[in-house]
């Protein structure tokens, strides 16, 4: 990536200024602008996020914000009401309320000297969420939005289920946030009524999974701000960005399939993260392509956007699987058009054990309940410290599999494939998890897409059913779309299996599934890899210099795995440890460790067991804060046994300490 330190605009950068709400709270905000435009006023770009803009996302903010007003634009970081230095308490995610908030903090911008009246909205995860549900309130200034790693379904593509299966990322998440919502704000910032906002947080917040794991089907909590619900209530122009590796890419065909209003799609190879600074590789100019948009529909200069592909995609090539890897061979592609004309469907049959065969049998299979250590993650975080799939094979010898024939010729699939299954079990509860594998010459087996799916909310994931033990039924496994290669000597695969662990939560019954070959079959979405694509134009990688500091203490990433086999128990210790990083302009340091202990035995699903402990800090010139959350949940026929645990300290004086433990419900999960 190439540090750029000059810019067309010499920038002027305001630590913390205030936006006022209707009800008298307000929002904090770092900005960035060119030195002159309370003369010369410019659009706006904002992003919201919960993030704390003062610390917790200040090394990469500095990447990117100043970059974009040094080209012309009022750049605002902000934090959501009760978060970072903002007024208020922390609330749940993607709320009605939140939303108002962010369609008053654009009238308010919209209104300032230094404004030219026209906004963009801008951000990842969270702030990609929320730049789709403030576009469909259509605020009068919000001209155009850019959204990255983010989905318009929040039940089916998010990290709390995944076609109605409960994911642990929904755990880990809710604890996650437990212990880094209730931060205090800065006293730099907000003086001395710190530790009284601070001791407000904590008593306000409680353990979100109250709320995350109590919704466990489709209701109107997820159809909240899930824009899949109505498209059209987004008019402005929207640039969708994903990656292969990230835990959302669906959301970007389908946005460029439904929005009316000018739309761009753009996949890369990439986990959750921005592309400029995304791995695996190959990076790629995030921020001149923003700008290209920016300048567009902002500033009414013709930059060719309206002209561009539909949406551009990184076809992988056939790669062996490296949890740590780097890059990802394979070539960029585009589509004017989406969906697109040149992409059929492609109709392969199940046999025994066998793809593109006919033989009519019926097969069983019962994993064992340690059967997912291949992949562990449902989302990668784009960087190199281990979280993508690794071979297959461990897994596939766990599942039930069918093999096409070696190829002749390259296969390209652009798209999202479906599995069709026609099934039996043998309890009334059941899911299955269902990928799609390249499988080499030498039997490595590397996973191209997947879907973890529940079959009792096959028909309806409002309303799901028991199954009838030993009925026959049908179900279309939607995987993730993908665009990949599959190389000549190689062979597809599908593996179905009736557990992925940890990622998925297993059944309360260990389920025997019986599959009839002579009503399943995938539907591969093929492309033809002949097209003569001419070559893509994408950008470098660019960014401004990230925020001055050091490290103050190495992180540490790891999966350890340790297997009794006596005991017939499998344990997973995932050590995800940021370290500590001294951010020398403010004086202030952060700090972050995380523990993650995953235990399940193979004929058991009710053995299933997580602990999680998060520890967060912050020190200053002269105080330090540090929250402490150990959470655990522990599966049983009928509900989950929660506990939550939070202690903070002030100075290494604990000031608050709370503690829970009860039942939560199982709904089908």
């Amino acid at each position: 990536m190439t540090v750029v330190t000059t810019f067309p605009h010499a920038v002027r950068h305001i630590e913390n200024i205030w936006i006022p709400l209707p009800d008298g709270t307000r929002l904090a905000a770092r900005m960035w602008l060119p030195e002159d435009a309370d003369d010369k006023p410019v659009p706006a770009v904002i992003e919201c996020v919960p993030y704390r803009k003062r610390d917790g996302l200040r090394y990469r903010d500095d990447e990117m914000h100043p970059y974009v007003a040094g080209h012309g634009y009022a750049v605002l970081r902000i934090d959501l009401r009760g978060t970072g230095e903002s007024d208020g308490l922390p609330d749940d995610e993607y709320t009605p309320a939140e939303q108002a908030d962010l369609v008053a903090a654009i009238d308010w911008i919209a209104r300032q000297s230094w404004c030219a009246g026209r906004v963009g909205m801008m951000g990842i995860s969270w702030g990609g969420f929320n730049a789709l549900q403030v576009a469909a309130h259509r605020p009068p200034a919000l001209r155009a939005i850019i959204t990255v790693d983010a989905s318009d379904d929040r039940y089916n593509d998010d990290v709390h289920y995944m076609q109605g299966v409960l994911l642990h990322d929904n755990f880990s998440w809710a604890s996650a946030m437990y212990a880094y919502a209730v931060l205090p704000p800065d006293p730099e910032i907000v003086g001395d009524i710190w530790r009284e906002a601070w001791l407000a947080r904590l008593r306000h917040y409680r353990f979100p999974f109250h709320i995350w794991g109590g919704h466990q089907r489709r209701d109107a909590y997820w159809r909240q701000a899930s824009v899949i619900e109505d498209y059209t209530a987004i008019a402005c122009p929207v640039f969708a960005i994903g990656g292969w590796e990230d835990g959302y890419s669906n959301a970007v065909p389908r946005l460029c399939q439904h929005i009316k209003a000018p739309v761009k799609g753009w996949i890369g190879p990439w986990g959750h993260a921005y592309p400029h600074n995304a791995l695996p590789g190959p990076q790629a100019g995030f921020l001149q392509e923003a700008l290209r948009w920016w300048d567009r529909w902002l500033k009414d200069i013709d930059t060719g956007v309206e002209r561009d592909p539909r949406l551009i995609a990184w076809m992988n090539d056939s790669y062996t699987p490296d949890p740590c890897a780097m890059e990802r061979p394979g070539r960029w592609i585009a589509e004017t058009d989406w969906p697109s004309p040149r992409i059929e469907t492609r109709k392969i049959p199940f046999g025994d054990r066998r793809l593109g065969a006919t033989e009519s049998v019926t097969l069983a299979v019962k994993s064992p309940q340690n059967c997912g250590l291949g992949s562990v993650e449902w989302c990668s975080y784009g960087d190199s410290d281990g979280d993508y799939p690794d071979d297959q094979r461990a897994d596939d010898g766990m599942s039930l599999c069918f093999d096409g024939a070696m190829l002749a010729e390259r296969l390209e699939i652009f798209g999202q494939p479906i599995v069709e299954l026609a099934f039996s079990v043998d309890r009334p509860v059941a899911r299955v998890a269902v990928r799609l594998n390249d499988v080499a010459a030498d039997g490595t087996s590397t996973r191209v897409t997947f879907c973890v799916f529940s079959l009792n909310h096959k028909d309806d994931q409002a309303a799901p059913v028991d199954l009838e033990p030993g009925r026959r039924y049908s179900a279309r496994i939607p995987l993730n779309y993908i665009a990949h290669a599959f190389l000549p000597g190689h062979r597809l695969r599908v593996a179905v299996s009736t557990n992925y662990w940890p990622m998925m939560m297993p059944a309360p019954e260990a389920v025997t599934l019986s599959l009839h070959t002579d009503g399943c079959q995938l539907f591969l979405p093929v492309r033809p890899s002949d097209t003569g694509d001419p070559p893509i134009a994408v950008p470098p990688a660019e960014a401004a210099p990230p925020a001055p500091g050091h490290v103050t203490r190495p992180g540490r990433s790891a999966r350890d795995v340790q297997i009794d086999i006596a005991a017939g128990e499998t344990v997973l210790v995932n050590t995800k440890d940021a370290g500590g990083y001294h951010f020398s302009e403010i004086g202030v340091t952060s700090d972050c460790r995380v523990i993650e202990t995953y235990r399940i035995r193979n004929n058991d699903p009710l053995s299933y067991r997580v602990e999680i402990s998060y520890e967060q800090m912050l020190k200053g010139p002269d105080w330090e804060a540090r929250t402490v959350s150990v959470t655990s949940l522990a599966a049983a026929r009928d509900v989950f046994h929660i506990t939550a645990r939070m202690d903070a300290f002030d100075s290494g004086v604990r000031i608050f300490s709370d503690e829970e433990s009860y039942d939560l419900p199982r709904d089908y999960c």
